[in-house]
């Protein structure tokens, strides 16, 4: 049948099961727009406040999910408003579809009013992205455009379209056709890579495991837990991998790396073994490369040849699906002579009873609230946060049982993610309590998305931990800057009780430890958007820690700056 340019956009959308999308009209995208209208009741749109929300919102249903997020904005500054939250989902490797629209091919190149080269722009933070200036080629690109952001490693794609693409009056023969099916990559899995690590696997007495996002991308909860019974190793994880492996259970050291457990991060260290399964050794993992690891032989599981060797040297890799490369790993083990690690992991559980996360129980405390967030939604809430102490007291002390319940920024720490990725997860999971975790820099960052909320009656938590201080850049002005607080102090008169009533949502202050639960509780009995200030004293601060250049042996707690 022949149809519009903007017509064929929908019916495409319609074809990949889109059912949700988020963005912000202008000029050039209007005709889409119009053409949106008439299928309302199809593919929900929500109008965020603001460009950057509607990015990040589609980023948190995407990760919620595992279903391709899907955003749209207009030309010039309404596109470039989504180069932040396409960062945010390139960085971590998140399936998106950013969808936006230009102006007219005839007006390309001349300065034209919101004219930008996104496109251009993008093409560093985007796994593919292409500009469409004729109306024959958008079913294709579209169709392409879904298959790239969802196919091995995940990520963004930006598909902009020229307005004359879009107009009513240009029409072209539309074919409905159902999406390509996307299979896991199991083809570039070589027996000799699984037989070299079931080896390294049998010879060794003292492995541990380490999960990145990529376990969570690849759904492999299943697998990875039966692989850590025959291996018999503890795991750590990394902030994107929290999930992957069920944080409640004995055989679990949390997290690795700057802000992680002295367990993992010695562990890890005295290790003879690491395999590391779908994470890229990110600096803040690692510490002092030259360092990490020096004990072990290191297998690495991952989708991506690229990142093999790239920022740590391994010893055998195997390329491909991680669930499908365990499924494999497995059924070798099962059959296979393990070397018994009863007396590894004896250290291991030594090491965690010596060195537990622990926190200052006097007074009010970010620890104390996650805690208390972590009793009051039974360990069942999917929690966003946006960066900085916060997060980390976010990934410390809530326990992850499952996949897709931590929805956080890892690679580009995006102040400001947090709230609109609530928005997403929400949508995307309606049957979740959503709580997103926020220091008051950062939800000063885009708290114009409560409105969004209030609007859409979307009942997400904004629990905002109220130091009045930039945290995490104080604690590193405290330790390593001779208590310069440069530009890091926010007392002023914001008050976020009145300003979420002003936006149509309720507030609620906590000043008191035993006023959390019940601000909880009540917040999650009205099934509305509520913000809780929770005021903390500005010097709280995360620990263990890793200086920056250190080895992660070197972590230390407060207790070892006091001796």
């Amino acid at each position: 049948m022949l149809l519009s340019g903007s017509e064929i956009i929908i019916e495409c959308l319609k074809e990949q099961g889109v059912d949700t999308v988020f963005g912000y009209p202008g000029g050039t995208i209007l005709n889409v727009y119009d053409e949106l209208y008439k299928h309302s009741e199809e593919i929900k749109h929500v109008l965020t406040s603001h460009e950057q929300g509607a990015a990040h919102a589609a980023d948190g249903y995407a990760r919620a999910t595992g279903k391709v997020g899907v955003c749209m904005a207009t030309s010039g500054p309404g596109a470039t408003n989504l180069v932040t939250g396409i960062a945010t989902a390139y960085m971590d490797s998140i399936p998106l579809v950013a969808i936006t629209a230009n102006v007219g091919k005839t007006l390309l190149g001349k300065d034209s009013f919101q004219e930008i080269d996104i496109a251009g722009i993008t093409m560093p933070i985007t796994k593919h992205n292409f500009i469409v200036k004729d109306i024959k080629d958008v079913a294709s690109t579209l169709r392409r455009a879904f298959k790239i952001a969802k196919s091995g490693r995940p990520g963004p794609v930006l598909v902009d379209f020229t307005k004359d693409v879009t107009d009513p009056k240009n029409k072209y023969e539309y074919t409905k056709e159902q999406p390509a099916e996307i299979l896991p990559i199991t083809h570039t899995i070589k027996e000799e890579a699984l037989d070299e690590a079931v080896q390294y696997i049998c010879e060794s007495k003292k492995p541990f495991i380490f999960v990145g996002g990529g376990a969570i991308a690849a759904e492999c909860e299943e697998e990875l837990a039966h692989f850590a019974e025959l291996t018999g190793a503890p795991v750590c994880d990394s902030l994107m991998g929290k999930g992957a492996y069920d944080g409640t259970k004995e055989t679990y050291t949390g997290m690795l790396g700057m802000h992680g457990t002295k367990t993992s991060n010695f562990g890890v260290s005295k290790c003879d073994l690491l395999i590391v399964i779908g994470a890229r050794f990110s600096d803040r993992v690692t510490g002092n490369t030259n360092k990490f690891a020096s004990n072990a032989k290191i297998v690495q599981i991952d989708i991506d040849a690229a990142e093999i060797n790239k920022n740590i040297r391994t010893d055998a890799s195997i390329i491909g699906d991680a669930k499908e490369i365990l499924k494999r790993l497995n059924k070798k083990l099962e059959g296979a002579e393990i070397q018994d690690k009863s007396e590894w992991m004896k250290e291991i559980q030594e090491s965690m009873k010596k060195y537990p996360l622990s926190y200052s129980h006097e007074g009010l405390t970010a620890p104390y609230i996650m805690e208390q967030i972590y009793d009051v939604t039974k360990g069942d809430a999917i929690i966003t946060t946006e960066v900085g102490q916060h997060q980390m007291w976010a990934a410390q002390f809530y326990k992850y049982k499952e996949g897709r319940q931590l929805i956080t920024s890892g690679g580009l720490g995006t102040m400001g993610y947090g709230l609109g990725a609530s928005l997403g997860a929400k949508l995307g999971r309606p049957d979740k309590t959503v709580l997103n975790i926020a220091g008051d820099g950062c939800f000063r960052m885009n708290m114009n998305e409560i409105a969004t909320a209030a609007r859409y009656n979307i009942p997400i938590i904004q629990v905002v931990i109220n130091n009045h201080v930039l945290g995490m850049v104080r604690q590193w002005q405290t330790l390593f800057y001779g208590q310069r607080y440069s530009n890091t102090t926010l007392r002023d008169g914001v008050d976020f009780v009145k300003l979420a009533e002003s936006l149509g949502a309720k507030g609620i202050r906590v000043t008191k430890k035993e006023e959390v639960a019940d601000a909880l509780k009540e917040a999650i009995s009205l099934n509305a958007p509520v913000v809780i200030d929770c005021q903390i004293d500005s010097d709280d601060k995360v620990f263990p820690m890793v200086a920056p250049g250190a080895a992660i042996s070197e972590a230390f707690s407060a207790e070892d700056l006091e001796k």
